[in-house]
């Protein structure tokens, strides 16, 4: 039930479809001749484009959420016993649409899982992630199309890889892994996922009594905030950042993560 709230609510809260609703809002005002209803949305209209385009704020909220976590120094871990990685990285309507691999925004954790593996041969690896569809019963799941897709393409053999296929999000992710691998009081596991999402991760991980160590990749943010002076770039950081804090906020309502924000 609270998959299918968590995708309602985000189809609500959506940043894109909050602008789009405002624009029908003022013509359809504007059309029945309430001028002053259609004057005072396309002021709010004006003013929210504005932020977005002339203002650090999309930069800054995803800059807070991917600077939580820095990346940890391998060199000073004793050992790494496993890694976990998160799906998300690939597009798996369109690979089954076209059927070909094909890599999202976030193809970065696919390539950690590759470098990772290579580096620490003997750790365990786990990919995880099924279909995030509401209808996902008969879909096309990620860590199917990493095993037989993305991983002989870049020539690493797909037996080493433990794959968690049925999880829908991020709390499944951890359930359900745990599950298959159950990891042992003082073993070491990194945690691989996109640095805006580390945050909501890492806090539902601790929840469920796996601590990991966290290992960011897909940074979108700069070390500063920066002004866009891009509508679509400023839309784009924003409509990420908003997506974790709603998700931060979602999570810790439901008692799914250990605190509002985690913290190292």
């Amino acid at each position: 039930m609270a998959f299918f709230v968590s995708k309602l609510l985000w189809i609500i809260a959506n940043p894109a479809n909050l602008l789009g609703l405002l624009v029908l809002l003022t013509a359809g005002a504007a059309l029945v001749g309430w001028r002053r209803l259609a004057a005072g949305v396309l002021t709010v209209l004006v003013l929210l484009c504005g932020t977005l385009t002339l203002t650090p704020l999309p930069s800054a909220l995803l800059g807070v959420l991917e600077n939580r976590f820095p990346q940890p120094d391998l060199s000073k871990l004793a050992k790494v016993d496993g890694v976990i990685v998160l799906g998300g990285a690939v597009d798996t309507n369109r690979s089954a649409a076209f059927n070909t691999l094909v890599v999202s925004d976030a193809g970065e954790r696919l390539l950690a899982l590759v470098d990772l593996g290579r580096r620490y041969p003997n750790a365990k690896l786990v990919m995880t992630g099924g279909s995030a569809n509401i209808d996902g019963e008969d879909a096309v799941r990620e860590a199917d199309l990493v095993r037989d897709r993305f991983l002989p393409m870049v020539g690493f053999d797909p037996a080493r890889v433990i794959f968690e296929r049925a999880s829908r999000n991020t709390d499944e992710n951890a359930r359900f892994s745990a599950a298959l691998v159950k990891p042992q009081p003082g073993e070491t596991w990194l945690l691989v996922t996109s640095a805006y999402h580390m945050p909501r991760a890492v806090g539902i991980f601790r929840h469920q009594g796996w601590p990991v160590v966290p290992y960011p990749v897909d940074y979108g943010s700069w070390p500063e905030s920066r002004i866009a002076f891009d509508l679509l770039a400023g839309l784009h950081d924003f409509y990420w950042a908003s997506r974790e804090w709603i998700g931060l906020a979602y999570y810790w309502a439901l008692g799914r993560t250990e605190s509002l924000f985690p913290a190292p």
